[in-house]
């Protein structure tokens, strides 16, 4: 797991907002939403009562693609639901953000953000796998993001989304979704797939068994 094991909760008057550590890439999400709700250098850099509205905050909150933001509504309003979708958007030379219902193998019992919304590793370089942290960046891991197949046109959208950890091997996918390629277009629809986690697939995003010759180890 990452060094990073802080989970921070920041009450406000009509909702809490909890930041968690383990799970945070510092994408800026958060921190360029216009508003005062994050507001850098200030302490708290997070305050829910500066917010508009909780509307805002759940809407900020949910910009997070890693999971590490997530909200509390106090006023009896349901919290964060799954969308009717569930995605895989190939970020370029970065890692698989995940949307949805979601069933991440690997994830502590306390992470709930990962339960709609996660960023997990596809460098093989992570040291908090499944999910990334970075380390991509050092690694100077190279993908664009495009995509080949099509998989099956027609599905049937939502549902849980399972995703499951092979030994040394890929993320294995089971449910409704679709991948996004790195240009941002709709690429691949369909219920199953192995998806490479281990930097070395030279059809990315799925594994095509490079990770037996890599030598690649991860849970």
């Amino acid at each position: 797991m990452s060094d990073e094991q802080e989970t921070t909760t920041y009450p406000g008057e009509r909702v809490d907002v909890t930041w968690d550590g383990r799970l945070c890439i510092h994408v800026g999400e958060c921190g360029r939403a216009v508003g005062d709700l994050f507001t850098g250098g200030r302490d708290p850099w997070c305050q829910p009562d500066q917010a508009g509205s909780v509307e805002e905050v759940a809407e900020v909150c949910k910009r997070c693609p890693s999971g590490a933001l997530t909200y509390a509504r106090k006023d009896g309003v349901l919290g964060e639901v799954a969308p009717g979708r569930n995605q895989v958007v190939i970020a370029n030379d970065g890692p698989l953000y995940f949307s949805g219902d979601l069933d991440i193998d690997g994830a502590a019992e306390d992470m709930q953000g990962v339960r709609f919304r996660a960023a997990l590793c596809r460098c093989g370089q992570s040291k908090n796998k499944p999910f990334c942290d970075n380390a991509h960046r050092e690694a100077r891991f190279e993908d664009q993001g495009a995509v080949g197949d099509t998989g099956e046109p027609s599905i049937e959208e939502g549902g849980k989304l399972e995703v499951k950890r092979a030994p040394n091997g890929p993320l294995l996918v089971n449910g409704s979704f679709t991948i996004v390629s790195g240009s941002g277009r709709t690429a691949w629809r369909g219920t199953r797939a192995a998806l490479c986690r281990c930097g070395h697939s030279k059809n990315k995003p799925f594994c095509d068994g490079s990770h037996k010759p890599a030598g690649f180890e991860a849970d």
